[in-house]
């Protein structure tokens, strides 16, 4: 069995965001023949739920086209869920399509196992070189070789409705006590204090994960993963403790253990609740989104996890790189495929800044574009990062993902005690030692 490592992002990782990107060279990896060849692209930005996104896919690929004669790229859309089955079903019978996206680390891992993934370490040392944040590639490479091209930059904050905070003479908690005081007075007025979709279970995950890290610091939910540490640490513990108490303490809105996250985004979209837990890729829907009302997007703010005692520190965040592209392995144009997905990464980094207000994980000159200033103050916020770690789900193989997803629903849903929670966790990861 792999050594799964936990991917843990520093400060001075992070500082190279504002950096000015390296340009690339400007020739094509894709050696064409000039016979016509089809690239097949499947995404996961359906038009409807993300426009702007698909809107900038759109334009990527005419102007790969423009500039390959000969070369086709034909698309597929599907919404998050459904690529993610489709994928998996696609993997099995040999037909992936040439260019897709993955996600990092314990994801990824079955598919690089079943040789479905090309490696890429030939476009990171001559397209991209340079182009990366330091640290972001390298969460999609095992055993030394890189299997995708992060896209996206993320980390989880909490964004909370600021109208709402001053109409109750409140401001933004900076510890786990003055958290409990804001649901309590929040409560005691009829506001649902958090919107929570945990139905879909990662979102609960992020919570959990940031009360770990608070309470025993940044490296022990990592370690429990990676197996230099126990799930049974008393630090995780008492995470899962955490969870119950805030639930105990009607927290988030009713019902949130059957609400999938649309449904949750919504609700504080919508100013039925104060506060939402997610990650920067949401950000659009704070800043650029025209079609979010200007009046709602002026009244959203957001803060970093409170501290919680114990170890952890509000520098410390979890998040990591998004969606990646892959190139499939036994693809019949792999190098118009590799071309293609070198041209996307260099063309999608200023695009999402200047269009659609998501981090790229390409560096950028941040001070030379016009961008939103809550994206600034992110940008700001990873600066000064002391602590970025990745997703716990996607740190897991599968399997133990799945653990992972269930037992959280379990723990928000009172079924189980913290310590059967962490039982289960270190049985999981102890059966693929």
């Amino acid at each position: 069995m792999k050594n799964k490592k936990a991917i843990t992002f520093v400060v001075a990782i992070l500082s190279a965001v504002f950096l000015l990107a390296g340009c690339g060279s400007d020739d094509d990896a894709s050696g064409s023949s000039g016979d016509n060849k089809t690239v097949k692209f499947m995404h996961l930005w359906p038009e409807g739920s993300s426009k702007t996104h698909n809107e900038i896919v759109d334009e990527i690929i005419a102007d790969f086209e423009a500039e390959h004669e000969g070369v086709e790229v034909e698309l597929e859309v599907l919404s998050n869920e459904q690529y993610k089955d489709k994928i998996q079903v696609l993997s099995t019978s040999d037909e992936l399509p040439d260019v897709g996206m993955t996600w990092a680390a314990g994801y990824l891992e079955p598919y690089v196992d079943g040789n479905k993934f090309a490696p890429l370490d030939d476009l990171i040392e001559s397209d991209l070189k340079d182009e990366f944040v330091s640290g972001t590639a390298e969460a999609y490479a095992i055993d030394g070789s890189t299997y995708g091209l992060p896209l996206e930059l993320n980390i989880a904050t909490v964004f909370y409705n600021k109208a709402i905070f001053e109409e109750y003479g409140l401001e933004a908690p900076g510890t786990y006590e003055e958290l409990q005081q804001v649901i309590e007075t929040l409560n005691d007025n009829g506001v649902p204090p958090i919107a929570l979709g945990n139905k879909d279970r990662w979102t609960g995950s992020l919570w959990y994960m940031y009360l770990a890290d608070r309470i025993g610091g940044s490296d022990v939910l990592t370690n429990a993963i990676n197996r230099s540490g126990s799930f049974e640490d008393p630090a995780l513990v008492e995470a899962a403790d955490k969870v119950q108490e805030l639930v105990s303490a009607d927290a988030f809105v009713k019902g949130f253990n059957g609400l999938a996250d649309e449904e949750a985004k919504s609700m504080f979209m919508n100013e039925q609740a104060a506060m939402y837990l997610i990650a920067t890729w949401d950000l659009p829907n704070y800043t650029t989104n025209e079609d979010v009302p200007q009046e709602f997007r002026d009244s959203v703010g957001y803060f970093n996890f409170p501290t919680v005692g114990g170890q952890g520190d509000m520098n410390s965040f979890v998040g990591g790189p998004g969606v990646g592209l892959f190139v499939a392995e036994d693809s019949e144009v792999k190098e118009e495929a590799k071309a293609f997905a070198s041209f996307f990464v260099q063309q999608w980094g200023e695009k999402s800044v200047t269009q659609a207000g998501v981090i790229p994980a390409t560096k950028l000159d941040a001070e030379s574009l016009d961008l939103p200033q809550m994206y600034v103050d992110v940008l700001d916020d990873l600066n000064s990062a002391s602590n970025l770690t990745l997703f716990a789900d996607v740190q897991m193989s599968p399997d133990t993902a799945q653990v992972h997803l269930d037992m959280i629903q379990a723990i928000f849903g009172n079924e189980v005690t913290p310590e059967e929670f962490a039982k289960e966790h270190e049985d999981a990861l102890s059966a693929e030692e």
